[in-house]
């Protein structure tokens, strides 16, 4: 696979271009990943832990934090890194390895956020048959489905840029090996790849836009036809969270990948930490603030060990 392939390691720039806060930039990421692991690891144990929230619901929203968790390992600490140590080098095998993550998790994010519509859709439009449709077996399928489907979706993408050329220079104008600035370094005819990447992000973004589209489309004409306002309020509020949620990623991660003309670099980064750092860490803080049940666990949660303190 590697035997045409002249560079052996690549350069990351990161944030070069600001040298003097190069230290603040380290504190402030290195905030923002313990505060994203940390959160949604609470999120993954409280959904598990509370059988209250053993609900299709909650089982994906506990995927999505588990799957965050990944999101943001695959980019943040190599960055933390480079920035201590002052060495920017990842081998090319690191640097696809971290690409192929990247890659694979991205897509099974927006396969989540689209099965979390529809289960969205079948509570609102169909609570009567909530139970029957969403049993645990079909819950279980939608997270197979949605997990295996990502990681095929970026194996094509991985395969074209292992079989392309790389003959210098190897500097990445970029904070992770993302597929746009690896493109700018390979030498030879990268035409085929630059079709395959964008038939396959647009497949992954419009597919499960449309999921999702549908599935709100329904939920507002059912919700409008609600005699209660009482009863369109409570039903709104159950899909804000996630559709917020869905705006930024979407919207971050399609002018990234989907758009017609290139963007400069600096614009490029700064979207790029929306969907990979920024999104990762408001998700759970949108889902617990915004829904009850989730505060109410974590409620309990705190209580009991200041209950059993107060009993001693």
């Amino acid at each position: 696979m590697f035997n045409k392939t002249r560079v052996s390691t690549f350069l990351l720039a990161g944030f070069s271009s600001c040298s003097s806060c190069q230290k603040t930039i380290f504190s402030l990421f290195f905030l923002v990943y313990v505060f994203t692991v940390l959160e949604n690891l609470a999120i993954l144990a409280l959904v598990l832990r509370d059988s209250k929230l053993w609900k299709p619901m909650y089982i994906f929203l506990g995927n999505l934090s588990f799957l965050e968790v990944w999101y943001i390992s695959a980019t943040l600490p190599n960055l933390l890194v480079n920035i201590m140590t002052g060495n920017r080098e990842i081998s090319f095998i690191g640097c696809i390895t971290q690409l192929f993550i990247f890659t694979f998790l991205g897509a099974t994010e927006c396969y989540l956020l689209a099965t979390m519509a529809y289960d969205r859709y079948v509570a609102i439009c169909n609570p009567l048959r909530y139970t029957m449709i969403m049993q645990d077996k079909y819950v279980l399928l939608l997270l197979i489905v949605s997990w295996l489907t990502g990681l095929f979706t970026a194996i094509l993408p991985i395969w074209f840029m292992t079989h392309l050329n790389f003959c210098g220079p190897n500097q990445v104008d970029h904070y992770f090996c993302d597929a746009s600035p690896l493109l700018k370094l390979a030498c030879g005819n990268i035409k085929m790849k630059e079709i395959v990447d964008f038939i396959v992000s647009v497949f992954v973004l419009i597919s499960s836009m449309l999921v999702i589209f549908i599935s709100y489309f329904c939920i507002i004409r059912t919700v409008l036809k609600m005699p209660s306002t009482k009863g369109r309020y409570k039903a709104f509020s159950t899909c804000t969270s996630h559709l917020a949620v869905v705006c930024v990623y979407y919207g971050s991660m399609s002018f990234t990948y989907i758009r017609v003309k290139s963007s400069p670099v600096s614009t490029n980064k700064l979207i790029s930490v929306v969907y990979s750092v920024i999104t990762p860490m408001l998700n759970p803080l949108v889902y617990t603030l915004r829904n009850k049940d989730v505060r109410q666990a974590l409620q309990i949660t705190f209580e009991k060990p200041k209950a059993s303190k107060v009993g001693l």
